[in-house]
């Protein structure tokens, strides 16, 4: 099938895509949202203090995160230009399986990278009250992740976030938009986290194990380390990272309390992270 003006409508797509370099952690993608300088992204391609953004005509500026959204997997990141190419932006409710789409990335390092294929499902994923995602058969790869989905028109219907078997996943644009008016997010923790099965005198216990902790954040300010296991918050035991998402959610100054392990598996210890406000968190035994 041949599209009227494809060419034109790549090439005004990929313009309006831009490379994140997070130092050693690698590259990423993002979209240019707004012409003064607001970069959509996922929440895990911003991740470090030192992220820079390379636009289409190769300038390279240092980039400011403005707010982040580990449970969506967004971030907003800003730049200081202006007169830039911004995206446009579709409705994603009206997109419906079967439609184009088009993806372009920064895939294995090669910049302005496109793929097409088509939706394929436009609902929750993996089970009842999970996460929307824009399901589409276009091939990513390492480096996509950020960058847009976009309709036949060029539009952007979501950014692409990861694979799950043979299909990309991206998180719709109208998510986007609802994070974007939410302003300066406050259910940041700062880790980064993997589910791990935790050995208990009566079997596993579900926990999350921290890799990594950003500088600054209300998680090292709390003197959480690398290696803690997240058990559980606000008397909650964790089941799934959704649940973790979940306890972060809220806007203003407020405390969290986490349930975790460190050194061994036997005693739990408490912290109280404070959200919101810089502020540090107080450990308990």
């Amino acid at each position: 099938m041949t599209i009227p003006g494809f060419g034109e409508i790549a090439e005004e797509l990929r313009r309006s895509t831009v490379m994140i370099h997070a130092g050693p952690r690698g590259n990423g993608s993002g979209v240019i949202w707004t012409s003064n300088g607001t970069i959509v992204t996922n929440a895990h391609v911003a991740r470090g203090s030192a992220l820079r953004v390379q636009l289409w005509d190769g300038r390279e500026l240092p980039a400011e995160v403005v707010s982040r959204d580990a449970r969506r997997d967004l971030a907003a990141l800003h730049i200081r230009a202006d007169d830039l190419p911004a995206a446009r932006s579709a409705d994603s409710s009206q997109i419906r399986p079967g439609e184009l789409a088009i993806a372009i990335g920064n895939r294995m390092g090669f910049v302005g990278a496109l793929t097409t294929g088509v939706v394929h499902g436009v609902g929750p994923l993996l089970r009842p009250g999970g996460q929307n995602r824009r399901q589409a058969d276009v091939r990513l790869a390492p480096g996509n992740s950020g960058g847009p989905l976009a309709d036949a028109r060029g539009r952007v219907i979501g950014i692409n976030t990861m694979v799950a078997g043979r299909l990309a996943l991206a998180v719709p644009s109208n998510a986007v938009r609802r994070f974007l008016a939410a302003g300066k997010g406050d259910n940041w923790l700062g880790v980064s986290v993997h589910p791990v099965r935790v050995p208990q005198r009566n079997g596993a216990r579900f926990g999350l194990a921290i890799l990594e902790i950003e500088k600054g954040s209300p998680a090292s300010q709390a003197s959480l380390l690398p290696g803690d296991i997240l058990l559980g918050a606000g008397g909650r035991d964790f089941t799934s990272l959704d649940d973790l998402a979940q306890a972060l959610d809220g806007s203003g100054p407020r405390t969290l309390r986490l349930e975790f392990l460190r050194g061994d598996y036997v005693r739990v210890r408490r912290v109280v992270v404070q959200l919101g406000a810089s502020a540090r968190g107080s450990v308990a035994a």
